[in-house]
């Protein structure tokens, strides 16, 4: 057991608010007004769907500070500051809870370079993004100096995390570090006791563009014990083997109170390509929200089955839908672009 009093909830508990960031500039905005107009508008449709079930704030660059509420509900609260991206998942902190003491929130402030330093990265603003987060929502820091971000973790708030070997350990982030110095960081910041790591990611995410492997557009903890799995069943598609591969790591696997992982698989949409190449489409890539699910559509024949089976692994829980093709385009999706902030009792 760990001896950390600071605790990472599980995405479903409680939240007190969530946090997203506006496109700005670069590739996320595009380079038309056409490509400016649909980031716009799609960030605002996920912040305006789960301002219908919690609060939202939202970080905006000062040139957009005019722009940002043309877009948003006006219940909504802008934070004003200089960034690079709008991918807050992980650029932003990752809260914590102290169980020790109900009522304190932390906020896990990572080491962030660009997703290990892309080339086509920028992030001397957005390096600094988690500890003003912090300060806005009120909480204390807990300094980190492993290199991570949000996107690249998932827990069930009981002890368990999973991670992956092409993210938490890759040289491009921590080079030369072990599985047990990641796992300690883990316990220390998050209150873990069981890692369960992934070989790597979906294809298109190993790819120039994409984050190396993160885990939250291939496997998510639905509840204790329960993990919905992006299931590509095309052997045209690469994911087909990877998909393969997560769901042998996963049924090995056991959960921080040494059970077993029951699999349900959410299939991955039937849309193969795009311009780009094979695509990462993934409805793993959701939210929760206090008392919904901000999930992602594609226009694909598979919308509705995901959409049921997601109904189904969160009971009590309204989904609603945003076309998340223009996030995939640039490199994420719903859940990249939120980051929960836990309601401390």
């Amino acid at each position: 057991m760990t001896d950390s009093t600071w605790r990472m909830p599980a995405e479903g508990d409680r939240h007190e608010r969530l946090w997203l960031a506006w496109p700005t500039s670069g590739y996320t905005l595009g380079e038309s007004a056409a490509d400016a107009e649909s980031a716009r508008q799609t960030w605002a449709a996920v912040a305006n769907a789960a301002a219908d079930f919690e609060p939202v704030n939202v970080v905006v660059a000062p040139a957009d500070a005019d722009i940002a509420p043309r877009y948003l509900s006006s219940e909504i609260e802008l934070q004003v500051r200089d960034i690079d991206d709008a991918w807050i998942r992980d650029s932003g902190p990752t809260f914590v809870v102290n169980d020790a003491e109900p009522g304190r929130l932390g906020a896990v402030t990572w080491v962030f370079n660009g997703w290990g330093q892309q080339e086509w990265a920028h992030w001397d603003k957005d390096s600094t993004l988690g500890p003003a987060v912090a300060e806005w929502a009120g909480a204390e820091r807990i300094d980190s100096s492993l290199v991570n971000e949000g996107g690249g973790i998932h827990v069930d708030g009981l002890g368990t995390v999973f991670a992956t070997e092409s993210v938490q350990r890759d040289p491009g982030r921590n080079p030369g570090i072990s599985r047990a110095e990641v796992e300690a960081e883990f316990s220390r910041t998050l209150g873990t006791t069981n890692t369960v790591w992934l070989p790597r990611g979906l294809t298109r995410d190993a790819e120039e563009f994409g984050t190396r492997g993160h885990v939250d557009i291939v496997a998510t903890i639905a509840s204790p014990g329960r993990v919905l799995l992006h299931d590509q069943r095309d052997p045209a598609h690469p994911d087909y083997a990877i998909t393969a591969l997560i769901r042998e790591t996963l049924s090995q696997a056991r959960d921080a109170r040494g059970n077993p992982f029951e699999i349900i698989d959410l299939p991955a949409p039937a849309t193969l390509r795009d311009a780009g190449g094979f695509v990462d489409y993934s409805y793993v890539n959701h939210v929760l929200v206090n008392d919904g699910v901000i999930a992602c559509s594609f226009g694909d024949e598979h919308d509705a089955d995901a959409v049921a089976i997601l109904a189904d692994a969160y009971p009590g829980r309204r989904v609603v839908t945003v076309d998340a093709r223009p996030l995939f385009e640039r490199g994420g999706g719903i859940h990249c672009i939120t980051q929960q902030q836990p309601a401390v009792r």
